[in-house]
């Protein structure tokens, strides 16, 4: 029986295709986006329902049981609560003076592998908080410490920037967004559950297509040709700033035999990458089965690749281009409706695991 509990099991199970053409299973999710102190309160009043249940968990479970009754009404007084209470939070954000906030960062460097280790203390405190680049950046001089400043200053504007491309999503007449934070789930287009990934081209999958089309290792190619041609590089360097010396000398040469080698490069990375806009199913598989192991997740994903063709490295700045994301982002959400969900579905494996994950997935690319 799909009951309450059956859409709680799949949900914690992170399986959420089903939800996409259940009625039932989307109205659970829509009701639990709305479970939060504040809002299930103004919702009831709104809607003159009267609960007998104190907790929260006791209310969402009551309430699903009044709506599930009349199911079509419920989806009805949901989606105009969760839409007008959209509206006060896409009106509260002052989208222009953050993004010239985020222009404010110059340089995109974590500093240190700190990615699984870091307290969550400094990103609840400093980067989910602070939307001024200046008043973080004074943190420094007394609250946070030099080690993890590109820790901190990286998280920051991953956050806001991402806070940006959700308020374009959200800000879409075809797309149902959760006001309350719903593990697995940030909106809805076209009942279609979506968890927004941004992201890039990532190092790993290029370097796994190069292997596969029997190119060099770049940085090795690199490495052979600047000895081929007499350029000088500190060996003892990391590797990121080896890679980043010899490309840059190779630029102030500039002679044929330099531009040909970075030439080179470029081509074989755009001729992965059209590949990969021509198959994204394979790119999304790639990147379900390559996920960071502390944050493993099967739930539906749409991601959002940007790529600079001119600067693989300083794709990290399309995240503050409204007037480049926006466009591609409305159109993706515009020619939706033609999609079928069974084109969304893949099946993947991970490491480690036994089973086989299905989800629901999509790319939309945005290139420079």
């Amino acid at each position: 029986m799909k009951d309450f509990n059956y859409w709680k099991k799949l949900h914690e199970s992170e399986k959420l295709e089903e939800f996409s053409t259940d009625e039932l299973g989307l109205l659970w999710l829509k009701v639990k986006c709305i479970v939060r102190k504040e809002l299930i309160s103004e919702f009831l009043t709104a809607n003159n329902i009267e609960l007998n249940e104190t907790s929260l968990n006791g209310q969402f479970v009551e309430l699903y049981a009044l709506l599930v009754k009349n199911p079509k009404e419920s989806h009805r007084i949901l989606n105009e609560y969760i839409e007008a209470t959209n509206k006060s939070i896409l009106e509260a954000l002052d989208t222009k003076k953050l993004v010239s906030e985020l222009y404010k960062l110059k340089s995109f460097d974590w500093g240190g592998d700190y990615q699984n280790s870091l307290d969550k203390y400094l990103v609840s405190r400093y980067v989910k908080v602070i939307q001024s680049y200046d008043i973080l950046v004074s943190k420094f001089e007394t609250e946070i410490s030099t080690a993890v400043q590109g820790y901190v200053l990286n998280s920051w504007y991953n956050h806001w920037s991402s806070i940006l491309i959700e308020h374009i999503f959200k800000s879409n007449n075809a797309v149902l967004p959760t006001v309350g934070q719903i593990k697995h789930v940030d909106f809805f287009i076209g009942n279609v559950p979506f968890d927004l990934k941004v992201t890039y081209l990532p190092a790993e999958y290029l370097k796994s297509k190069r292997k596969e089309k029997g190119y060099p290792v770049e940085l090795t190619y690199l490495k052979a040709q600047a000895k081929s041609l007499g350029i000088d590089f500190d060996k003892k360097a990391n590797p990121a700033d080896i890679y980043y010396e010899i490309v840059e000398k190779f630029k102030d040469k500039g002679t044929k035999e330099c531009l040909l080698v970075i030439e080179t490069l470029k081509k074989e990375k755009l001729e992965i990458l059209n590949e990969a806009i021509a198959n994204p199913k394979g790119l999304a598989k790639w990147l379900y089965e390559n996920q960071g192991e502390m944050r493993f997740g099967s739930e539906n994903r749409l991601f959002l690749v940007l790529v600079d063709t001119d600067d693989f490295t300083g794709s990290w700045k399309l995240k503050r281009n409204m007037d480049l994301l926006k466009p591609v982002i409305e159109g993706y959400i515009n020619d939706f409706p033609k999609k079928k969900t069974s084109d969304l579905k893949i099946e993947f494996k991970y490491k480690g695991k036994p089973q086989t994950f299905t989800a629901l997935t999509d790319v939309i690319f945005v290139i420079k």
